[in-house]
């Protein structure tokens, strides 16, 4: 998914954002239909932890994390500076700056606070291959910056997400905040391993590249647009009680992305990087692991909150924003926005 050949967007991923809008038209119109619905998921349930979807999260994750790849790391030294620009974007500018439009936009609503911090705090490791191959990126350098935040995700996003909620004194249970980085990434990345090299000792690189992974990678799909369709049917009753809530939160999460974007585009500009270093830079700079998202306010809060909600919304919007700046970033370049 990250070989710098030529990639096309799939099927699933070029309407992506046509099918999150379908499957929440499909919950809510569940959520009515089928009212009992909800207790059924509720009652499956292994240490608080939904069966249904902790299967739909982990079909989610496990696609991702198969990006990662040691031998690229030993590559920093070759050009550390774009690599060094997007880990400051993602643990850094990212992280405060959506922190602080929740601060701001959604005070007194605790949990869509929550779903902010866990999407700006998490960048991203997935979908960032097919963007950075759409605008002909430094492929190379979008390996390694993949690899090396599956790896910083490990060790950053429970610190970070608690610091951010622990300045607006909103409580959380570390603890579970925790386990849902053990077992919603933890556990996939340790699976996605030793499947990889198993696969590829069996079967050969050229076929766990060509068709394992795309296999898995259109099944975490379909059980993100299921997760979604379970979220919105347990949640109709709130959304459509409350449809301000979704409008409410996308203002923050809107103005974030732009925020960000256009400060990673001027960075990139004035750090002197060329095209190819530079749109990578900015793509996995402002992009955010949504699946983690989703996967942490669940599991924080169930599956029939706002913060599961909120989440939803990160990837609503971020899937035709990203796709609107491969297509910014090629128009810049021709302009002669970077270095030549």
């Amino acid at each position: 998914m990250c070989e710098p050949s030529e990639v096309q967007l799939g099927f699933f991923e070029k309407y992506l954002a046509i099918w999150v809008l379908v499957c929440m038209g499909i919950g809510l119109l569940l959520s009515q239909l089928i009212p009992q619905l909800s207790n059924i998921i509720n009652d499956l349930q292994i240490f608080g932890i939904s069966i249904p979807i902790g299967i739909c999260l982990f079909l989610m994750m496990y696609p991702a994390l198969l990006n990662l790849q040691f031998s690229e790391l030993k590559k920093l030294a070759k050009n550390p500076k774009p690599i060094i620009l997007t880990i400051i974007s993602n643990w850094i500018w990212a992280p405060l700056i959506t922190a602080f439009l929740a601060y701001y936009f959604l005070a007194g609503y605790d949990q869509l606070i929550v779903a902010l911090i866990l999407l700006g705090s998490s960048p991203c490791t997935a979908m960032v291959c097919v963007w950075g191959a759409l605008a002909k990126g430094n492929q190379e350098q979008n390996i390694m910056n993949t690899s090396l935040n599956t790896i910083s995700i490990m060790i950053l996003y429970a610190p970070v997400v608690t610091l951010l909620t622990g300045v607006q004194n909103i409580p959380i249970d570390r603890l579970a905040l925790l386990m849902s980085v053990l077992v919603f990434i933890g556990l996939p990345l340790v699976l996605g391993i030793i499947s990889k090299k198993i696969l590829k000792d069996r079967k050969g690189d050229k076929w766990f590249q060509k068709v394992y992974r795309p296999a898995v990678g259109n099944i975490a799909i379909i059980a993100l647009l299921a997760t979604l369709i379970v979220l919105f049917s347990l949640n109709g009753d709130v959304l459509i009680q409350n449809p301000s809530l979704m409008l409410l939160v996308s203002v923050p999460l809107l103005l974030g992305f732009f925020i960000i974007v256009g400060l990673n585009l001027l960075i990139t500009k004035y750090a002197g990087l060329r095209y190819r270093e530079a749109i990578i830079t900015v793509i996995i700079g402002s992009s955010s692991h949504f699946e983690i998202a989703i996967a942490t306010a669940i599991s924080l809060y169930g599956v029939g909150s706002q913060a599961a909600l909120g989440t939803t919304m990160g990837l609503f919007w971020e899937v035709p924003i990203m796709l609107s700046l491969v297509y910014v970033g090629k128009k810049l370049n021709r302009k002669g926005f970077w270095k030549k």
